[in-house]
């Protein structure tokens, strides 16, 4: 499939998902409090350090609920994103909360361009973004050109032991049960990797007519994702000339990615396993800095 048909397709899909996330994604809280802060920036809060006075860029920035907390952190952010009305949503949020935030309509690895070559001191990649691009290392070079030398990345997301993770049902017993008991039996219902780990050349589609936050259908369900292997990510960043500083794995995710076998962390707002969490690398942590 031609680039465009891609973006085309995920740019519609996302269009139609804003209005249902601008009813679930905690806007009133946002504007009830001029401190508070998303869920998810909350959470990546301890490894973020210091934004005052720091020039960031939020890719895949959606309707702007991340965006105007790293405002509110001290940042001068700029928000990109593919999805034209995802953007009208973040800006009226802006505006409504008073905020200065610059929003730029592009597709990730055309940025550089649309952003007119401007470099910035962070990169900042919130939870589900890199599951639409269908090259990781073309993302990784993006990112290493919106980024001045010595400032960073930092990115959370679904791990992609997650993404590639399903329900299904056990069909026979496992000879390994008898000295580990706790694991799942004939008949019941286990998470196995259906889907791919590594990046494939292939997209997967999908046509779904709920998105994961709101209850309203919407009305483009057609989306094409990729899922991209740890390592390929790690590797792709080292080779567009920026060094690891940090590399961690989180046992929660901020949507019940599994429903009916996750529970709500109501400490951090997260899901987790319900039964033995210790299984699933549900999210990761990668900041690296450019040389």
């Amino acid at each position: 499939m031609a680039a465009e048909e891609y973006l085309e397709l995920n740019r519609t899909n996302w269009d139609s998902r804003a209005s249902v996330h601008a009813q679930g994604y905690g806007i009133d809280r946002l504007l009830a409090d001029p401190t508070a802060l998303s869920d998810v920036v909350a959470f990546d809060l301890p490894r973020l350090g210091d934004l005052t006075g720091s020039d960031v860029v939020h890719l895949q920035c959606h309707i702007g609920t991340d965006t105007l907390s790293l405002a509110r952190l001290g940042a001068r952010v700029t928000g990109v994103d593919l999805s034209g009305t995802s953007l009208g949503v973040a800006r009226d949020l802006a505006e409504r909360a008073g905020t200065d935030i610059e929003y730029v309509q592009s597709d990730v690895y055309a940025a550089p361009e649309a952003l007119g070559g401007r470099q910035f001191d962070m990169v900042y990649t919130g939870i589900g973004a890199i599951c639409w691009l269908p090259s990781i290392r073309r993302w990784a070079e993006t990112v290493a050109a919106l980024i001045r030398p010595g400032g960073r990345l930092f990115i959370r997301d679904g791990h992609p032991v997650l993404n590639a993770a399903m329900a299904m049902t056990v069909g026979a017993e496992h000879p390994d049960r008898e000295q580990q008991p706790w694991m799942t039996g004939p008949g019941a219902t286990t998470l196995a990797l259906e889907l791919p780990y590594y990046e494939q050349a292939e997209a997967l589609v999908w046509n779904d007519e709920y998105t994961y936050a709101g209850d309203e259908k919407v009305a483009q369900p057609r989306s094409m994702e990729w899922n991209h292997g740890l390592a390929e990510i790690v590797t792709a960043v080292l080779d567009a000339g920026m060094e690891l500083t940090s590399l961690t794995e989180h046992d929660s995710v901020p949507w019940d990615a599994l429903p009916g076998f996750m529970v709500l962390d109501e400490d951090v707002n997260e899901y987790r396993l319900r039964e033995r969490p210790e299984r699933l690398p549900a999210t990761f942590t990668l900041t690296a800095r450019r040389r």
